[in-house]
């Protein structure tokens, strides 16, 4: 082939092409070709073998503070309230008159009542002035001992009208007495249940009263632990925010359910808690009671992770040594761990520790600390 057709420098200008193209050639097959994947390294891996154990339910509850004692005071009497002394929240001392009734029927009863008893005091008398009289009679044989106990029988009769007439007489001034309501004992009046102008029967309650003396902390539990806990049982009490502690025995324990919430009701006798107000809001700290409940799973809460919008444990495949995701649901939570409600059986391996940095499928082994390690050395 001759070049003679081609201009100057056309040899030189193909050799630098040429050169260029296999210089692409290269770096185009070179692009292409994958580099090798670097492999995940193997992890050491803290793990627990999953089992059942039993639930601590010792916990914290909201108590509120009663007096030991509590009365509810109503009148023994029916009648309108015409003046009432008490307000809610008054301490009042033993014998103070809190309310009273329109007593003006009663007061007619009892001078009634008096009446009679005058009545028949004056039928006693004269029957006992007969008696004396037919005695001597007797005496100078001027009537028979028939007629003599006759006018005996009549003087144990008229002692006898005498005696009822005076028992009703009482009767009739203490049901007078009651139209006062009057506490029976110092302390303070929590509730108000009926106002001036009211007509009650006998034995509506008017007020209930709080005993001055010893206080209860008084808190509901669930029926899955009040078969833990016993009379005499000791626990601690809170006052408010870092307020002083107080020690407490269990004092009484519901036999039967709220119908309502289900739950049972607790007194704790609260040591040295006088002074505490009435209502107070107090921290019970129930301490101890292992086993309240059915045996649950439970893990701790390094095991834990978010996946998506779910909570996650890594499960070991002991005969691969590799890791998979297992979703599991928490149901709650027990000191520094936690209770599973689904996900998991007993016997399963978990990872607990390095949780964060482990990949679904990814190569692990048991970790061994370094005392273990030298001693299988």
């Amino acid at each position: 082939m001759s070049f003679a057709k081609f201009p100057m420098g056309w040899g030189s200008w193909a050799y630098r092409l040429g050169a260029v193209s296999a210089v692409s050639t290269v770096v185009v097959l070179a692009a292409c070709s994958r580099p090798e994947a670097v492999q995940e390294p193997v992890r050491a891996v803290k793990v627990m073998t999953v089992g059942a154990s039993g639930l601590d339910m010792g916990g914290e509850f909201a108590a509120e503070v009663r007096a030991r004692v509590e009365s509810r005071l109503g009148f023994r009497v029916a009648g309108k309230i015409s003046q009432r002394q008490a307000e809610m929240g008054q301490h009042v001392s033993a014998g103070a008159l809190l309310a009273q009734l329109d007593g003006a029927d009663y007061q007619l009863a009892v001078q009634a009542a008096q009446a009679l008893v005058s009545a028949a005091h004056t039928q006693r008398d004269l029957a006992q002035a007969e008696f004396k009289r037919y005695e001597g009679l007797r005496a100078q044989n001027f009537i028979s001992s028939v007629e003599l106990e006759r006018r005996e029988a009549a003087l144990k009769a008229a002692q006898s009208t005498l005696d009822q007439a005076m028992a009703q007489a009482q009767n009739q001034g203490n049901q007078a007495n009651y139209t006062q309501l009057r506490a029976d004992a110092p302390g303070v009046i929590t509730s108000v249940e009926a106002e001036t102008g009211q007509v009650l029967a006998a034995g509506t309650p008017v007020f209930r009263l709080a005993h001055d003396g010893p206080r209860d902390a008084v808190f509901a539990v669930a029926e899955t632990m009040v078969m833990k806990l016993q009379k005499g049982q000791v626990m601690q009490a809170v006052v408010g925010q870092g307020g002083p502690t107080l020690q407490g025995r269990v004092r009484e324990i519901a036999g039967s359910a709220d119908p309502v919430t289900r739950t049972f009701t607790v007194k704790l006798a609260l040591d040295a808690g006088e002074k505490l107000p009435l209502g107070a809001t107090v921290n019970v700290l129930a301490h101890g009671l292992k086993g309240s409940q059915a045996a649950v799973i439970k893990l701790p809460t390094s095991a834990l992770r978010k996946e998506g919008k779910g909570t996650a444990v890594w499960v070991l495949d002991e005969t691969q040594m590799t890791v998979s995701s297992q979703p599991v649901e928490v149901s709650t939570a027990d000191g520094n761990e936690v209770v599973i409600a689904a996900g998991l059986q007993p016997g399963q391996r978990v990872v607990t520790a390095g949780v964060h940095v482990l990949t679904a499928g990814q190569k692990v082994s048991l970790y061994k600390s370094p005392i273990a390690a030298a001693a299988d050395r």
